[in-house]
């Protein structure tokens, strides 16, 4: 009898909790991956943790062994992010020869800083975007939002792993 009891309360448990969350819908998922990948820790570090405490010079360390160094890689997060927004946005894209190694070596660790915040304020324009865009807008724009974070949390683990090699990651924010 205590069984039956317990599962009742489970079952009455699960059911409040699942009406007290708001209803999963296509803008709710494209904006948890954005900002899963942007600056909210979830399954994995974001890119705002990810770049967090980083010189300049730390930004351009490469091990040599054909990597790309973390500053390499949050300019080309940058470049495609920005581009992305343009896109969504209906402004023109920046030109671009198609050769995707440029948007690597366009690195200036003179610049750092300033590309660690651009990056964060195109995160945030894509997710304002995702928040505000009309139903239709965004179904045309999903696939390619998604996609945004799955190439995001990519080169983000790339990032962490450059920082391993280093010796420049605190396995306290998140990966061990």
């Amino acid at each position: 009898m205590r069984a039956f009891f317990a599962l009742v309360v489970l079952t009455l448990s699960f059911h409040v909790f699942a009406q007290s969350q708001p209803p999963v819908t296509l803008r709710s998922i494209l904006l948890e991956q954005l900002r899963t990948t942007h600056n909210s820790k979830d399954w994995f570090v974001p890119i705002n943790v990810a770049v967090d405490g980083l010189t300049a010079e730390q930004a351009n360390w490469k091990d040599g062994k054909g990597n790309h160094s973390v500053g390499q890689l949050t300019y080309h997060l940058l470049f495609w992010n920005r581009r992305e927004l343009a896109k969504f946005k209906g402004e023109p894209e920046s030109k671009f020869s198609g050769n995707n190694e440029e948007t690597f070596d366009n690195f200036d660790n003179k610049q750092w800083s300033d590309t660690v915040k651009k990056l964060d304020q195109v995160m945030t324009e894509l997710e304002k975007f995702v928040e505000t865009a009309d139903d239709k807008k965004l179904e045309a724009s999903a696939s390619e939002i998604a996609h945004i974070g799955t190439h995001n949390a990519y080169h983000v683990g790339q990032m962490i792993f450059v920082r391993k090699l280093q010796g420049a990651w605190n396995p306290d924010n998140g990966v061990k």
